[in-house]
């Protein structure tokens, strides 16, 4: 049985020479991006662009990186697009302001339309049968290459390759899933079966400047200056992970992957090629590495569960009022809310509608939410 093969390359900034060098010395390993697309085939990148941040922010795909992608498959005489459909924000506007509009004008890289939903019927799906995409994906004419961002997540523990691409469902369609799939394994499931439905010929991973901590949009900066390479999105994944000092089984999205045949998260059953694991791992990298049950909880079981897991808080000091978590929370009626409609405070929780999708603090522009297990659900962890 051939091994699943990642490039692991050591990337000592964001200069653009320097991620040149580093992207062609780790597809070099890979025997070239003419293994993944062939010459002059249309290529469509899909970032990271979860939210309207700056580059400096970590929340989304550096434009040095998405640079020198675009430029690498040009050189190939590939007409490149690229998308992504935000969780907040337009494509347009997004792109923008984290800086990769500017380097997509300067290639003439256009804009795909990430906003348009079309239905796509995906019968060999273990659990979804089939998925409303953005169209510039459904139409299925370019050779898809996935550009996710090294960082931590609430639900999966950390985001990755496989989890990139929930960014192919336009829009608010996005929130239904989380409302539908509350528990983070179903919810992997669907991920898995997205990725063996849109099918990415190729993985490239911002690492160059990772997130730590509160991810996936409120952590802190972590330099680990490395890119990874692979068509095996949760191979990629599964590096990624030891990166993070992190057991690869811990993310769902791994365990499913092997099972459904996308990839394999088996350090037996991969190949890394370039530097080491070891070489690039930080000294400490902050994140849950603790993995999430499977089990739905029932009964009086299921009635302790706000005590129970880990739950979004707001920290009313850097609480702006922005109401990005109440108009981000997909449950109806919203488990986190205006009290009695005043505006001058802080949101309040009900944590017995709070369905732990984590949108809340996924999505909070001050960093002002966190994730804390209460009380009881520490004493029973440690029991």
């Amino acid at each position: 049985m051939s091994k699943s093969r990642v490039a692991l390359v050591r990337c000592e900034s964001y200069d653009a020479e320097v991620v040149e060098k580093a992207l062609a010395r780790g597809l070099a390993l890979l025997g070239g991006a003419a293994v993944f697309v062939r010459p002059g085939e249309p290529v469509l990148l899909k970032p990271n662009l979860l939210t309207p941040d700056p580059p400096e922010r970590c929340v989304t795909t550096h434009p040095a990186v998405f640079q020198a992608v675009a430029r690498l498959f040009q050189a190939a005489g590939s007409a490149v697009v690229y998308g992504d459909s935000p969780a907040v924000g337009s494509p347009a506007s997004v792109a923008k302001k984290a800086g990769l509009e500017a380097v997509a004008a300067e290639l003439g890289v256009t804009l795909a339309d990430f906003v348009t939903p079309v239905e796509v019927s995906f019968p060999a799906g273990r659990q979804n049968k089939k998925f409303i995409l953005a169209k510039a994906v459904a139409d299925n004419t370019h050779a898809l290459v996935n550009l996710p961002k090294m960082k931590t997540h609430g639900l999966m523990r950390a985001t990755g390759a496989v989890k990139n691409l929930f960014g192919c469902v336009p829009g608010l369609l996005k929130a239904e899933f989380h409302v539908k799939l509350p528990n983070a394994h179903p919810f992997a499931r669907m991920l898995v079966d997205l990725n063996l439905c849109v099918r990415p010929r190729l993985s490239i991973m911002d690492g160059v400047m990772a997130m730590q901590g509160n991810g996936p949009r409120s952590g802190t900066p972590l330099p680990v200056h490395a890119l990874l390479i692979s068509n095996d999105p949760v191979a990629l994944d599964a590096v990624v992970t030891r990166l993070m000092d992190m057991d690869p089984q811990v993310p769902p999205t791994a365990q499913y992957g092997r099972e459904s045949g996308l990839g394999t998260y088996l350090q037996e059953e991969i190949e890394i090629l370039g530097d080491t694991v070891e070489a690039l791992r930080p000294r400490r990298f902050k994140a849950n590495k603790l993995a999430v049950s499977e089990k739905e909880p029932k009964g009086s079981v299921k009635f302790l569960k706000q005590w129970l897991v880990p739950r979004p808080v707001i920290a009313r000091r850097r609480c702006t009022r922005c109401g990005t978590c109440v108009k981000m929370c997909p449950v109806s009626p919203k488990a986190v809310d205006w009290k009695a409609g005043d505006k001058s405070r802080p949101p309040v929780y009900t944590y017995d509608r709070c369905i732990r999708c984590y949108c809340c603090q996924e999505l909070c522009p001050e960093r002002a939410i966190k994730i804390r297990t209460p009380l009881l659900g520490r004493i029973v962890r440690r029991g």
